[in-house]
């Protein structure tokens, strides 16, 4: 595999999951749904994404190679998926508090 593909790697393999969060991010709660919120969603989706792959090329190049080629993939899809998480999680409850001061 060309060393180009494999930071990305994770992110194929993940793309499918990552899909099923966001889905699920995105329909619970169910009200209220306007522009606002729709646009707090798509941002946190975007920060997570974009936050994975940063975490991916970083953790794919601080890998240390002399434990095998295979484990520069294995930090950066652990570490990438717990950023990834980690960001999710931090978009829920602050969505949870901006939509509960929002609708007392």
């Amino acid at each position: 595999m060309s060393l180009v593909l494999q930071p990305s790697l994770a992110l194929w393999l993940f793309a499918p999951w990552f899909l099923i969060l966001a889905v699920l991010y995105c329909v619970y709660p169910r009200q209220p749904r306007d522009a606002a919120r729709r646009l707090f969603d798509a941002v946190a989706l975007a920060v997570a994404l974009v936050s994975f792959v940063l975490t991916l090329h970083w953790a794919h190049s601080y890998a240390d190679r002399r434990y095998g080629e295979m484990w520069p993939q294995v930090l950066a899809t652990s570490v990438g998926y717990g950023v990834f998480l980690a960001v999710m999680l931090l978009a829920i409850y602050v969505r949870r508090a901006w939509l509960r001061r929002r609708n007392p």
